[in-house]
């Protein structure tokens, strides 16, 4: 594909809680082995795309460590390969990023040294499968200066923390909202971009000089009347990880067999950096109901409408309804936890009982697992 990918990582949502406290949204376990930033990989993956910067800076040592090689993604160094880029002092910056826009600008030697004639930009924090091949087309099918992907939202969702978009017959985007306090649209931008490499070289310096620091409101919203700016919509799966309850939603979702056949068994594969674990054990007396449950699991108790994610166990008697626990959890015997989101290394002591009234509840306990 001729395009180069940069993928979005490195921003905090306050609306996780205590889940963002440890780690990047990007960097967010989903589906029992996954991240997700991995299906944005695996889309520029898929997508033939070669060369791929991904700039991370929130919490970043986990998201960095997940993506320390680049083989998992098959993106081959010869080939282009897989950049990380996080903030770094240097004689002309001495900044954190102050926006997305900024981002690409302190690291605009990535592309000003690549040679493809266009740029796919994602974020690292939405779950979807796509190709952005088709993309490219209808981009340059358009003529378009920019071409933003995006989504028709059901009747009742909350979209107002969305970038809300109209269109015109021809699809070109006459009115750009981010985040509007009444949204006067359920189209939303679903944060995934195509532009030309030049130009977007071009907008980010004009960005840097009149200290403009977003992509969305100081590129897209600012320029809607001047560019041909083009909406690509999708009817596909597609969730943004912008919440605590967007979060248990997207995990959820994945108990159900036709998410999973459209994720994983169906062409093109997601890919995410694999752990040699052992397969998961059930123990005599285990009882297990539509859940997922990872490798290097061992199951006592009963597990029901949950995600179990690696190396976690279950001791006996449990009861885990409608929960999601977190990688390398302890759970001591006869507890019981229902609407709950365990986070990793946890270790919950003997005859807890935990239960989100309401709301999802996240469970942080901090014991000392040897000592139970």
């Amino acid at each position: 594909m001729r395009a180069i990918g940069i993928i979005l990582a490195g921003g905090n949502n306050h609306r996780m809680k205590e889940l963002s406290q440890k780690r990047a949204v990007g960097a967010m376990p989903i589906a029992g082995s996954y991240r997700s930033i991995d299906f944005s990989l695996s889309n520029m993956s898929n997508s033939n795309i070669k060369k791929v910067a991904v700039f991370t800076q929130y919490n970043a040592r986990s998201l960095n460590e997940h993506l320390s090689s680049s083989k998992w993604w098959d993106f081959g160094r010869k080939q282009g390969g897989l950049t990380v880029f996080t903030p770094a002092v240097t004689a002309e910056n001495s900044t954190w990023y102050r926006g997305t826009a900024d981002s690409i600008y302190q690291n605009l030697s990535f592309l000003k040294s690549s040679h493809e004639p266009y740029a796919v930009i994602a974020s690292g924090d939405c779950v979807y499968k796509m190709d952005y091949n088709k993309l490219l087309e209808y981009h340059i099918q358009k003529k378009a200066d920019i071409t933003v992907v995006c989504k028709d939202m059901p009747q009742g969702t909350s979209i107002e923390r969305f970038g809300t978009i109209k269109m015109n017959e021809e699809s070109r985007i006459e009115e750009f909202e981010e985040k509007p306090i009444v949204a006067k649209s359920n189209t939303i931008s679903c944060g995934i971009y195509v532009i030309r490499r030049r130009l977007l070289i071009e907008m980010i310096e004009r960005c840097a000089q009149e200290d403009r620091y977003d992509f969305v409101k100081d590129v897209l919203i600012r320029y809607k009347d001047q560019k041909r700016i083009f909406g690509y919509k999708i009817k596909e799966y597609w969730k943004n990880i912008a919440s605590v309850e967007d979060y248990f939603q997207t995990n959820m979702d994945f108990l159900k067999a036709d998410i999973r056949e459209y994720f994983f068994k169906s062409y093109p594969d997601i890919y995410s950096k694999v752990d040699d674990l052992p397969p998961a054990k059930y123990n005599v007396g285990s009882k297990v109901k539509n859940s997922l449950i990872s490798s290097g699991c061992i199951i006592n108790g009963e597990v029901e409408n949950s995600v179990v994610f690696k190396k976690s166990f279950i001791g006996n008697n449990c009861v885990i309804k409608n929960s999601i626990i977190l990688n390398d959890v302890y759970i001591g015997d006869n507890s019981y936890i229902e609407n709950c989101i365990v986070e990793s290394r946890d270790t919950i002591k003997a005859n807890s009982y935990h239960k989100g009234e309401g709301e999802i509840k996240i469970v942080v306990e901090r014991n000392d697992r040897y000592m139970i």
